[in-house]
């Protein structure tokens, strides 16, 4: 799996997602909006956005339907799924809404549940792929809450997909292809597979027959590939496969999950028509490609010192003119860039040197002097410290958008 070296140090960085997101105006946070609770400001946003707009294509293209569910519902819902026994201490308390009671939601599965069951689903139509970019959120004691790798209000990557018995291992195999894809686009260096199994103790359903059945597929799905088991890390109602990945520091943490889920089908009363005309047992498997929104942007802060894949940047390309001669046509290379959809600004404030030291970590730099201008070019230097030479505009602006819309790790080919 490609990966992006620190382009800025010679040796391994330990880079502090919190200080960099400060640094970068990426988000803050503040106790008049609550512990856990971070906004994002607008170069944040962009990258959240960008984000968001890629794991929708790529579940698109992999035949995935999108829906919205609200952050909400009613107690009885987690009754019926299962969190309010077993995953309460880890939910907000209940609001009380006239004679009913109604919970923030700490997953989206129930709802999904309940997407699926609005009408009657046949055989043909399975398997039923539902994605979402959804809201959830968890009590976290205020002592674990660390800028976006702990926080209270998550915007979740998630998908259920409702299958036959038949069907789930390769529908979970296909969901390991889709995160090593995305994995690959961000420059995200995987450290190993881990099947989490349930562990004495825990808060568990108690059927072992269904965690038998859901952790053989599980074995399946990971027949020929290395991977460890920990016990005590499966999720309350079945085993799961963690991607684990690693940050330059050597910290490892999870950013995206398979699951195998054969105790909500049945406590939500799920079902399809089968070829016989009968009544059958869906399979529900759990999937995200690159989990939460603010924990994949922690990892990746860290993993690149801010120097994001040139596809994800918040700036993709700043035009430096070296004097006020050049503002106008700097303007223009912005317009031209911005009307291909590359995300560019001009930079003229203070001396060149220490703009192009402002502007390290935008992948893409392009000097317009008296040379340049009369030529209808740009001197470009790249963020990994290569230069370009001499480009004509024309082709620096289909170049990078090239780069920038293959999603690639690559700087200049």
């Amino acid at each position: 799996m490609r990966g992006l070296a620190p382009f800025h140090e010679k040796e391994p960085a330990m880079h502090d997602h919190r200080r960099l997101g400060r640094e970068l105006d990426l988000f803050g946070t503040d106790p008049l909006i609550g512990a856990g609770l971070p906004y994002w400001l607008p170069d944040g946003a962009v990258v959240r956005h960008t984000l968001e707009s890629y794991v929708r294509d790529v579940e698109r293209a992999a035949g995935y339907r999108h829906v919205y569910s609200p952050v909400l519902g009613k107690r009885e819902l987690y009754e019926i799924s299962g969190h309010w026994e077993l995953y309460r201490d880890d939910m907000f308390p209940p609001m009380r809404l006239g004679a009913e009671e109604v919970v923030l939601r700490p997953s989206l599965c129930p709802h999904h549940a309940l997407v699926y069951r609005s009408r009657s689903r046949s055989y043909r139509e399975l398997p039923y792929r539902l994605a979402e970019l959804g809201g959830m959120y968890r009590s976290e004691p205020s002592g674990v809450l660390g800028g976006l790798t702990r926080v209270r209000a998550i915007q979740l990557n998630d998908a259920h997909i409702f299958c036959t018995l038949d069907q789930a291992v390769g529908e979970a195999r296909a969901a390991l292809e889709l995160i090593a894809r995305a994995h690959a686009d961000l420059g995200i260096r995987g450290a190993r597979y881990r099947l989490s199994l349930p562990g004495e103790g825990g808060k568990y359903v108690a059927d072992p027959e269904l965690w038998r059945r859901a952790t053989g597929m599980l074995r399946e799905v990971l027949d020929g590939i290395d991977h460890e088991e920990a016990v005590g890390e499966a999720a309350f109602y079945g085993p799961k496969i963690d991607v684990q990945v690693a940050d330059a520091a050597g910290r490892e943490s999870t950013l995206s999950t398979v699951q195998i889920d054969l105790h909500q089908p049945e406590r939500f009363g799920l079902s399809y028509v089968g070829a016989d005309g009968a009544r059958h047992r869906p399979v529900m498997v759990h999937r995200s490609v690159i989990g939460s929104v603010e924990r994949v942007v922690a990892h990746l802060l860290e993993q690149h010192g801010g120097a994001f894949p040139a596809w994800l940047a918040p700036v993709q390309l700043v035009v430096l003119p070296v004097s006020a001669e050049q503002e106008g046509r700097a303007r223009e290379v912005v317009e031209r860039a911005e009307a291909a959809g590359l995300r560019a600004e001009v930079a003229v404030e203070g001396s060149l040197g220490a703009r192009i030291r402002a502007a390290r970590l935008v992948p893409y730099q392009a000097v317009i002097g008296a040379r340049e201008d009369a030529a209808g070019e740009v001197s470009l230097r790249l963020r990994d410290g290569r230069r370009a030479g001499q480009v004509p505009v024309a082709e620096l602006v289909r170049r990078v958008a090239e780069v920038v819309g293959a999603r690639g790790m690559e700087l200049w080919g």
